[in-house]
């Protein structure tokens, strides 16, 4: 025979269901007590559903203005100076050469143009022909090629080789010379550039001519001497 269930029993489920669910809603209505609170808004106040314009234009201070003060007048200011008791005296001479300024060039005939002549040869170490014409570079003192130079008691022929150096250094490529209209029967001293490169002052620098006494490659030809370039140093 089975055992009858007790007649009570099924009433009490909707009963603790009952409480539970009451005993739920009291513990959320306790909770809201310890919950911080909520942060203030941080959107303009509004006026009828319009918002409040913020103040516009630059704020003045309205605070009263002092003036700056003044402090040893006496000694920030200049003192009032006399013009009658000034004094021009000549400027101080320049430390070194490097501060010299440049001499003028002289200035060439208005008849002379700039020229170029090509396939140029050497004949010295500052002699060039080319187109018929011969050509001495100007501000220099040529080296004649039967020259010999004597470096350390031992003696080498320089003016071939400064010859020789010239030639290698053309290498057949144009020179662009300021010359008169008609130099045909004639040898003529002349500025001349190759490229941008000055002719006369690559040719001293480098040893292989001497500078003028009145021309301007004395530094230049100063540099070769101390550098024992060219003519004046070993035997090359």
């Amino acid at each position: 025979m089975s055992q009858a269930k007790p007649p009570g029993r099924p009433r009490l489920a909707p009963v603790l269901g009952g409480l539970g669910l009451l005993a739920g809603m009291l513990l959320i209505a306790e909770s809201a007590r310890w919950l911080p609170p909520e942060p203030l808004s941080s959107t303009p106040a509004q006026n009828d559903g319009e918002m409040t314009p913020a103040p516009q234009g630059p704020i003045h201070d309205a605070r009263p203005s002092q003036p700056a003060r003044r402090i040893a007048e006496d000694l920030i200011a200049p003192p009032p100076l006399d013009p009658s008791g000034t004094q021009r005296i000549e400027p101080r001479p320049p430390l070194g050469e490097l501060g010299l300024a440049q001499w003028p060039k002289t200035p060439m005939p208005q008849d002379w143009r700039e020229t170029l002549l090509f396939r140029p040869v050497a004949t010295s170490s500052a002699v060039f022909e080319a187109m018929g014409r011969t050509v001495a570079i100007s501000g220099t003192v040529d080296i004649d090629p039967g020259r010999t130079c004597s470096f350390d008691n031992s003696a080498w022929p320089c003016g071939q080789r400064a010859r020789a150096a010239f030639n290698a250094w053309l290498r057949g490529r144009a020179l662009k010379c300021l010359l008169p209209p008609d130099v045909d029967r004639f040898a003529i001293a002349a500025p001349c550039v190759l490229g941008k490169q000055d002719v006369g002052a690559w040719l001293v620098s480098n040893g292989w001519a001497m500078a003028a006494p009145t021309g301007i490659y004395g530094k230049a030809e100063a540099v070769a001497r101390d550098a024992r370039m060219g003519i004046f140093g070993p035997p090359q």
